[in-house]
């Protein structure tokens, strides 16, 4: 039965924006603290790439079963305790930067802890846009979704540089708190609440195999995801920007977190452009063509020299990647059934978290077996190629028109 329009409140989808954008914020300061931190300490490209493993392997563990439980249980519960969690990771890192002198180790054992509780994050926060807006605004608000993540990702990187320059202590207590808020904020979320499933008495393995059956048997779905691992896998370069700013650029805290900042500007503005005119027609062949700019940009930035061009190759890799974000939810939120939201999320999210995470520590084993630049521009070179690949492995992906196309249709 489909619930009353009154359910949906505005109330719910600022709150919901707001602690989207607090604990986006943090994130991001965070991995300028830390990545720049780390590496004064080992001055290794082999340690950022731990950072990353660090925080994608108790993801990669926690994620599918983090959605199972989403979709038997609140989300706003699930999302608000896993970002408390994070906040306790921020703090712990506040204390080892007051009290510790020795090295990384315990640093990354924090980051460990830090991944387990984005594992949990990541599918309630993805599975609860759809309950808190009606269906005809959902493509709009996750463009305005986006949109307040990648104003967050400008101003987090950004903030972060500068306040590094005063010590990572004091981003540490910062983040703790763009955590914390957040939680509290979630926690009070009204909105559509979810229909039980006639399936909520199988087992929790049987439920996660469901997922992963769900996503794999959707030619669209899968296509739309996996060209994401593999594209930013293969051509995100962000874990090197510690080396590319100190060694290759020539330039300290501040512009490094420009340079983490410049990605998101770019997307940022491509997200209002979303916002305003949403991408209506032939939205395949347009994510298709942002993955391939994608790739071109990452070899500019890669044997860029020059400081501005170098922000305007990544301003430029942003706006593409935006692309590929607004197309790709649209189609996993239009596609999924809301009993189903929670574990194809965490599909979704562990895909990106492999895109993400693993792709730093690949950059980081390419730079340290072939130099950083040379691991750049192959990277941006093979995802040039997945791109190649995916049209011929995914048609159905590159034949969608409207975002819509792909809602299940109801049972006669």
């Amino acid at each position: 039965m489909t619930q009353s329009p009154t359910v949906y409140a505005p109330r719910d989808f600022w709150l919901f924006l707001i602690g989207r954008f607090f604990s986006a914020s943090a994130m991001l300061m965070q991995s300028v603290a830390v990545g720049w931190q780390i590496y004064d300490m080992e001055h290794s490209t082999l340690a950022l790439g731990l950072v990353g493993l660090c925080q994608f392997l108790p993801m990669f563990l926690l994620i599918l079963p983090a959605g199972e439980i989403t979709d038997r249980s609140d989300q706003r519960k699930v999302m608000s305790l896993a970002l408390a969690m994070q906040g306790v990771c921020s703090a712990l890192l506040l204390g080892l930067s007051l009290f510790h002198t020795g090295g990384a180790l315990p640093f990354y054992a924090v980051l460990v802890l830090f991944g387990a509780a984005r594992g949990f994050a990541a599918p309630s926060g993805q599975s609860l846009l759809p309950f808190l807006v009606p269906p005809e605004k959902l493509p709009r608000a996750i463009a305005l979704n986006s949109s307040v993540f990648m104003v967050a990702v400008i101003a987090g990187p950004a903030l972060g540089g500068f306040l590094y320059v005063a010590g990572p202590v004091w981003i540490y207590g910062v983040c703790a708190a763009g955590f914390l808020l957040p939680a509290a904020f979630i926690f009070t979320l009204g909105g559509r609440k979810r229909v039980p499933s006639e399936k909520d008495d199988a087992s929790r393995y049987e439920r996660v195999k469901e997922g992963i059956r769900f996503v794999r048997d959707r030619p669209i779905v899968l296509g739309a995801i996996s060209l994401d691992l593999f594209a930013v896998l293969l051509g995100g370069a962000t874990a090197l920007l510690p080396v590319f700013a100190r060694d290759i650029l020539h330039t300290g805290p501040e512009g490094l977190g420009l340079l983490r900042s410049a990605p998101a500007i770019g997307a940022a503005a491509m997200a209002l452009f979303l916002a305003r005119w949403p991408v209506e027609r032939k939205t395949g062949v347009r994510m298709f063509a942002a993955v391939a700019i994608f790739g071109i940009a990452t070899v500019v930035f890669g044997v860029s020299r020059n400081f501005w061009l170098s922000l305007t190759a990544l301003g430029v890799l942003g706006a593409s990647d935006m692309i590929s974000i607004y197309v790709r939810a649209a189609l996993i939120n239009f596609a999924t059934p809301d009993e189903m939201r929670g574990r194809v999320g965490a599909v979704n999210m562990l895909f990106i978290g492999a895109s993400n995470e693993l792709g730093e520590f690949e950059s980081g084993i390419t730079a340290f077996l072939f130099g950083t630049v040379p691991a750049v521009v192959i990277g941006g070179l093979g995802t040039l190629g997945v791109v190649a690949l995916w049209m011929k492995l995914f048609p159905p992906l590159k034949s969608v028109d409207r975002l819509r196309d792909v809602e299940p249709q109801p049972e006669k």
